[in-house]
């Protein structure tokens, strides 16, 4: 298999390009496949608290012999400072490993307007060393200033909604310029992309699955990614994206397809 890329994040560590997420994936299927997936090669795991299968992601992970970048999140109830840091103590028992490789506040919950408090122990948590890297997702610009303004600590990671009709071209642009690092949740826009014409012909022409060329399209970007995949043949499929390029005219085609009403999740001002 080609070597997976990784991504450099503003705090030094880095984070490999392609992960796998487990949204969505009952706990029951979870590690078996968190399992087959690291036997693909997946060098990355994405849950959270919220997905209820942090522990079954844990038990594959510990299974493996090999060091795998592990995100998970703060759910949406825990907001404040002392309910984040009880909320991370949770993830941490549940996953059992070492160190997590990544926390995030998962929505920014505006209408309890705790997330900078939350930030503030993300903070703490990374400064203790039981989190190598702090971000957020699903934070708008407005979200990601405050809480910069608040504590001088610029996340390495924002995890937001991102496929060919909602490509968040002003909030990439405002990650750029700060040295926050964009993942992509949703990057198939939950399948819709995959019956797209334009993905259909660029894919015909490259002898490969829209899937691959959505995927290889936001690698070209330089964004992180994180598929999820209920298959191992998927899996494997999602992950063989490595050994191809897309052109300029591929791109131009593909950020043709970007609508301001392609965003299919919630809206994190109004959740």
């Amino acid at each position: 298999m080609t070597e997976q890329p990784k991504i450099l994040l503003n705090d030094g560590k880095s984070m490999p390009q392609l992960g796998y997420g487990v949204f969505l994936v009952p706990p029951e299927e979870t590690e078996q496949l968190v399992r087959d997936a690291l036997d693909a090669g997946y060098q990355a795991v994405d849950t959270a608290t919220l997905y209820r299968n942090e522990a079954a992601v844990g038990r594959a992970i510990r299974a493996t012999d090999r060091y795998v970048f592990v995100t998970t999140k703060l759910p949406n109830d825990h907001h404040g400072y002392d309910r984040t840091l009880r909320a991370f103590d949770a993830s941490y028992a549940a996953l059992g490993l070492d160190v997590i490789d990544l926390y995030l506040i998962h929505w920014p919950v505006p209408r309890q307007d705790l997330y900078a408090e939350s930030w503030k122990a993300l903070i703490r948590l990374r400064e203790e060393g039981r989190v190598r890297s702090i971000g957020v997702s699903n934070f708008t610009m407005a979200h990601l200033e405050r809480i910069i303004h608040d504590t001088g600590v610029v996340p390495a990671v924002n995890q937001i909604e991102l496929h060919p009709h909602f490509q968040q071209v002003e909030l990439r642009a405002y990650h750029e310029e700060n040295g926050i690092v964009t993942t992509s949740w949703s990057p198939l826009g939950r399948g819709g992309a995959l019956s797209d014409p334009t993905i259909a012909e660029i894919a015909r022409q490259y002898g490969r699955t829209p899937a691959q060329v959505i995927l290889r399209w936001h690698i070209e970007l330089g964004l992180t990614v994180i598929p999820k995949s209920s298959s191992r043949a998927r899996q494997e499929e999602n992950l063989n994206v490595f050994d191809f390029t897309l052109d300029a005219d591929d791109m131009r085609a593909i950020a043709a397809l970007d609508s301001p009403d392609g965003r299919i999740g919630p809206d994190p001002d109004v959740l």
